[in-house]
């Protein structure tokens, strides 16, 4: 897949100098049917770690977390209209945004697949 993951279960795909962000199939199994989503705007201002937005479900309610700095050049609009495309496809049509990244080496600080595999793997 080439993803590295954020402790709060967001995937981060490096695409040059920019970055697409989404949910991780874990969190959207996690949460159920996702019924709504809220992002930033196209020219929004990300700083890792600090709120970028919140996902909803009939089960769960919670913000999402900026993986990674930079400013959001496009939002997925098909996902905001059509929020299911995240529990069907989560790393390819249910992406949410795509950032121009500030400093690629903060993808650094993200957990490659094969250890966010196993942290989430059910015992």
């Amino acid at each position: 897949m080439g993803v590295r993951f954020s402790p709060a279960h967001l995937w981060v795909r490096a695409e040059g100098g920019d970055a697409v962000i989404g949910l991780s199939d874990y969190l959207q199994d996690q949460m159920g049917d996702i019924t709504a989503l809220e992002l930033p705007d196209v020219g929004d201002v990300l700083r890792a770690s600090r709120r970028m937005g919140a996902v909803e479900s009939d089960d769960a309610s919670s913000p999402i977390d900026a993986p990674i700095s930079g400013e959001v050049i496009e939002v997925n609009a098909d996902a905001l209209e059509n929020p299911d495309l995240v529990n069907s496809d989560p790393y390819a049509a249910g992406w949410l945004i795509r950032v121009r990244m500030d400093d690629p080496g903060e993808l650094d600080d993200l957990i490659a697949e094969e250890e966010y595999a196993e942290l989430t793997t059910e015992v």
